[in-house]
């Protein structure tokens, strides 16, 4: 029992300084999209998050061994298109707004964990998951003039997330959080790179351009500023990623994902300190909405008692 308290208690202060951090380095992003691309923020903070990792690697000793190559490949796509995604939505989106409706992913945790995963769910969790989604419409307001097609990007990099969670649990439980780390920084490299020569070479309409810069522009020059938030957003990633990873493996899962959503109240602060953003009361009546409804949907279903 005290080594289950304490793995909790771990799974819990890694969640939710690595959240924290998340949140901070989502803020960075969001700051610097109008300057540069979304495929220069992939390959310039994996760079820096590769050259950490093997450096950690080789002064700790730890073999750069993957268990399951096939489900650790499946996890790091879900998780590069989590993030194309969620980055995709900021020039449009506040902070908040993004962070909401990407942190229904606890709620589609639960769903897909019972369709797809065949776990079973409590009438508990099936009300988490019907709160959830409609705290997503309050929030989202869909039909009415606030509403914005960018607003369903988050939450589509939601279902990504969840699957992402949800294979780390099930599939990469064995993996070294390290290993899964690094597999991600390469991914993002080669997202990076990928992203840039394609997008440079497409003859794409400078009208069609403007409309999305930070996803459909090629390579901009960057500044020496803009090289060092880089580099700050690789070393958060790199600890911030192995952190997450850890917590899922080590603690509950339904108790990490109750603490996960300290990144709301994060991205809430980090918005009004970056951007002076201030959640209107239909966005904070969602917010609670969602994080009820999480924790509800989260909560692990009580086992019947056995009868010896």
């Amino acid at each position: 029992m005290t080594d289950i308290t304490d793995k909790s208690v771990q799974g819990v202060t890694l969640i939710s300084a690595s959240v924290f951090a998340m949140a901070f380095a989502d803020a960075i992003v969001k700051l610097i999209s109008d300057d540069l691309t979304l495929w220069q923020v992939f390959l310039g903070r994996s760079i820096f998050s590769i050259v950490i990792l093997v450096v950690v690697a080789r002064f700790i000793g730890t073999k750069l061994r993957v268990v399951s190559r096939f489900w650790v490949l499946v996890r790091t796509g879900c998780l590069i298109c989590m993030w194309l995604f969620y980055y995709g939505s900021f020039p449009v989106l506040s902070l908040s707004v993004a962070a909401v409706a990407m942190y229904t992913f606890p709620i589609m945790t639960a769903l897909f964990a019972t369709l797809i995963f065949g776990e079973p769910a409590s009438k508990r969790q099936w009300l988490g998951i019907v709160i959830g989604f409609v705290g997503v419409v309050v929030i989202l307001r869909p039909g009415s003039d606030a509403f914005s097609w960018f607003a369903l990007l988050p939450v589509a990099g939601a279902a990504f997330l969840a699957m992402a969670m949800l294979l780390t649990r099930t599939k990469c439980r064995q993996e070294s959080p390290l290993v899964l780390s690094l597999v991600l920084a390469i991914a993002f490299l080669i997202a990076g790179v990928g992203g840039n020569v394609v997008l440079s070479s497409l003859p794409l309409a400078d009208e069609t351009r403007a409309a999305f810069p930070f996803l459909l522009n090629g390579w901009r020059a960057m500044s020496a500023y803009e090289w060092r938030l880089l580099a700050l957003i690789g070393v958060m990633s790199t600890a911030i990623f192995a952190g997450i990873a850890r917590a899922y493996q080590i603690a509950p899962p339904a108790i990490v994902a109750t603490f996960d959503y300290i990144y709301l109240v994060s991205a809430a602060i980090w918005g009004f300190v970056f951007f002076a953003e201030k959640p209107g009361a239909l966005t904070l009546s969602g917010m609670a909405l969602i994080i009820f409804a999480g924790i509800l949907a989260a909560m692990p279903t009580a086992k019947p008692r056995q009868i010896d």
